[in-house]
Order: C-alpha cells, then sequence, then structure tokens
C-alpha cells in the first residue's frame, strides 16, 4: 500500500503563490506517475500536472501551464506543486495522485480513473 499526504494549502491572493506538497511512504516503488488534480465546487476533479519521478517528463494541463510547476524529491519521496499568479478559479481542494507509470513518458496521466492511490487533499482559495 501507499500512503500520499498532501499539505501546504492555505488562503491567497489573487496573483500569489503557494506551494504544495505530497509526502508519499509505503511500497512507493508503485509511485512512478505522481499527479496533483483539483476539484472546485460542483465541478468534477480535473487533471493539474503529472511527472514521471524516474525520467523528469512532465504533463501539464493548459489551463496552468506558465503558471504551475511540479518537481520531486526522489530522496525524500517528495512531490511538489509550486503554483504561481493563482487566479480565483484556481480555487479547489487539491490532490495527490499516484501510479505505476507506463514507460519513460507520461502516458494516460490525465485519466482519473488510472491513479491507484489518492491523498485526502488539501484546499486552496484563491481571493480577488
Amino acid at each position: 500500500q501507499v500512503q500520499l499526504v498532501e499539505s501546504g494549502g492555505g488562503l491567497v491572493q489573487a496573483g500569489g503563490s503557494l506551494r504544495l506538497s505530497c509526502a508519499a511512504s509505503g511500497r512507493t516503488f508503485s509511485t512512478t506517475l505522481m499527479a496533483w488534480f483539483r476539484q472546485a465546487p460542483g465541478k468534477e476533479r480535473e487533471f493539474v500536472v503529472a511527472i514521471n519521478r524516474n525520467y523528469g517528463s512532465t504533463h501539464y494541463a493548459d489551463s496552468v501551464k506558465g503558471r504551475f510547476t511540479i518537481s520531486t524529491d526522489n530522496g525524500k519521496n517528495m512531490v511538489y506543486l509550486q503554483m504561481n499568479s493563482l487566479k480565483s478559479e484556481d480555487t479547489a481542494v487539491y490532490y495527490c495522485a499516484a501510479r505505476a507509470a507506463y514507460g519513460s513518458g507520461t502516458s494516460g496521466a490525465s485519466s482519473r480513473a488510472s491513479y491507484d492511490y489518492w491523498g485526502q487533499g488539501t484546499q486552496v482559495t484563491v481571493s480577488s
């Protein structure tokens, strides 16, 4: 089993920044693909970004390209999401997700159903 724990959420003004963290523990060898999803009130959970921890390849949703950056510290089994230039529409609960990667890329990374492990989420609220 794998446990994922997110942290770093909070309230920030539009244009500000936050950094989210996701700590993985347990059978982390099966978490070679890690991702962030988010869910706003009344909306479906949507893909934000994913990273192949072994190869460093990434895949971003168009809505966050140029503003968000995903990174990893494999030694600590951590994944980070640096969020800059935040907008009110970024307000959501952010979830960390993980599964084994399909090769060296991020194939299928945006598919919510493909992930085996999920964290409990951390709230991000952007005030305008």
